[in-house]
């Protein structure tokens, strides 16, 4: 097949969404089908296989969108539709202004078109502090029903949860994939050894962008709560506009933090030699993070949260903790650091769960779902 992906946000693969863009994209070429992709990362002008649009232009509010680490894209349709023209099938991976613009040029050339769900409505109303507004999430979720997944031949859903939270608030049953992102085959037990430097450490990871439905300073809170907060080391993985007040927030800390955002290799690295891995986020898809580092052999405690996803993952309480509460954490942490053993015990007991997340059979099944949809 000839399938072209559409990108309004690709950039760099420190965030979910990229991550599961190029995931998605090196699969399909990988089965040996022809992958065009349409973003507008400058940086990929003459590369075989791109077609990079104009970036769409906020006026005051570039230097917002840019500290968040994005940029936007809008079509220009002298580039666009003859892409679109030449497509057995296009995939959507975002609602925004160059998925639509795409969407209704499949439309007028009635070409296949698929859309990939990867936006809870609170990673936008946050931004415009409603993220607790429920009127408010969802009236973004029927604007991008109405404008972009009303129309499309099938949506794919990382997760039964936000297939469900999408539907109940639109009130619409739709042509539903679920099919998780998956975890890299790479993404496995190394035995790598911490650095001398964490040695006599308690190492504790979360892998996140730093905004605030991620929750950072919830874990921050419970390290300075915990019974053992001078043996604790806190590494957070990843970017974003919080990146200087989590620094400030992190003062209290014996230990100062790490804030960095790992290449590939040293990411790796990281998730083996950490001793726990802590998800505080209150808001969650799927949560690629936390099952990357299932995958490496941690243990996770994670937000008890009713809008996250990754609960899913707790085995039991003792990988849960009470939503928004750092004692609640604290008190969690301060067992599996008392109590080793269990440790362990938890890791050969996800071994099974990880299994089931390989990265090539969820490729598999949406391969699947783009041909289910094909003429």
């Amino acid at each position: 097949m000839k399938i072209t992906v559409v990108c309004d946000v690709l950039g760099a693969e420190n965030n979910g969404t990229t991550i599961a863009a190029m995931n998605l994209i090196r699969a399909m070429k990988k089965r040996g089908h022809e992958v065009t992709v349409v973003c507008s990362d400058e940086d990929k002008k003459g590369k075989s296989g791109y077609v990079v649009m104009p970036r769409l232009s906020l006026g005051p509010l570039n230097g917002y969108v840019k500290k968040n680490g994005v940029s936007l894209s809008r079509a220009d349709k002298k580039l666009l539709e003859p892409v679109i023209w030449d497509s057995d099938v296009v995939h959507i991976m975002m609602p925004f202004a160059l998925g639509q613009s795409a969407l209704k040029l499949c439309l007028q050339h009635k070409i296949p078109v698929t859309a990939g769900f990867h936006m809870q409505a609170e990673n936008f109303t946050a931004h415009v502090f409603m993220k607790d507004n429920k009127l408010a999430n969802n009236i973004t979720y029927r604007y991008i029903y109405n404008n972009l997944y009303k129309y499309v031949d099938a949506i794919h859903y990382p997760t039964d949860f936000i297939r469900e939270v999408f539907e109940d608030a639109v009130g619409v049953k739709t042509n539903a994939f679920v099919i998780s992102n998956g975890v890299g085959e790479r993404f496995k037990p190394n035995g790598t050894k911490k650095p001398p430097e964490f040695r006599n450490k308690f190492v504790i990871l979360f892998s996140g962008r730093y905004s605030k439905e991620k929750s950072h300073s919830v874990l921050i809170d419970a390290a300075a709560l915990s019974k053992h907060s001078r043996e604790i080391q806190l590494i957070f993985a990843g970017d974003g506009p919080l990146k200087e007040a989590l620094k400030e927030r992190s003062r209290k800390l014996y230990n100062k933090p790490v804030f960095s955002f790992f290449p590939h290799n040293q990411m790796l690295n990281v998730l083996n030699y950490a001793d726990l891995y802590v998800h505080p986020a209150e808001i969650e898809i799927e949560a690629i993070a936390c099952m990357e580092a299932l995958a490496c052999g941690q243990v996770p405690i994670i937000s008890d949260s009713e809008r996250s996803a990754t609960k899913k993952f707790a085995l039991d309480e003792r990988n849960l903790f009470k939503n928004k509460d750092p004692q609640d954490l604290a008190d969690k942490i301060d067992y599996f650091i008392e109590h080793p053993e269990a440790i362990e015990d938890y890791r050969s007991r996800y071994a099974g769960i990880v299994a089931e997340l390989t990265q090539e059979a969820c490729m598999d099944r949406m391969e699947d779902m783009l041909y289910s949809v094909h003429i």
